[in-house]
């Protein structure tokens, strides 16, 4: 999936692949993401590394679990099973596309990086309940699945 961060965004940025265990880093997984600002000639790769307890301790806030099995409900079984699986991935990259949007905010020099796990801990929290509407629809686009988020149905209170 390729993604600009923002209409006014000077990047153009694209998943590379991910979420993959990040070596000598127990409960740790990263994203890794093909990013070009519009003014270099070539792109940068950026690793967007989680810590796995940060992403559960997110999903369970936001409730993204149970609010993309409500909107798989329309599927038969094994289509809705298959989707589910997925859920856990689709959800690391999108935390990680906002953990991304942070460093691309404040800058991002022209070499390859990575962003540690311990980097932005509870800037990434709250941009990810700010884009809580984002992520549900990060996966359930990938899913391909029309996200429905004007149900009143899924309130958002945490």
């Amino acid at each position: 999936m390729s993604h600009t961060s923002s209409a006014e965004s000077p990047y153009r940025v694209t998943l590379f692949f991910g979420p993959e265990p990040v070596e000598a880093e127990l409960n740790v997984v990263a994203c890794v993401f093909n990013v070009k600002k519009r003014s270099w000639k070539a792109g940068v790769q950026v690793s967007v590394e989680i810590a796995t307890k940060q992403l559960s301790a997110i999903e369970r806030n936001l409730r993204v679990t149970e609010r993309v099995s409500e909107a798989l409900q329309g599927l038969e079984a094994a289509d809705r099973q298959d989707c589910e699986k997925r859920v856990p991935d689709l959800f690391a990259q999108a935390v990680s596309w906002c953990k991304l949007d942070l460093r691309l905010g404040a800058g991002l020099p022209q070499n390859n990086q990575r962003i540690a796990g311990d980097e932005f801990l509870s800037e990434l929290d709250q941009a990810v309940v700010n884009r809580q509407e984002y992520v549900v629809a990060y996966i359930l686009t990938e899913l391909d699945q029309v996200p429905d988020l004007s149900s009143s149905s899924s309130p958002m209170h945490l």
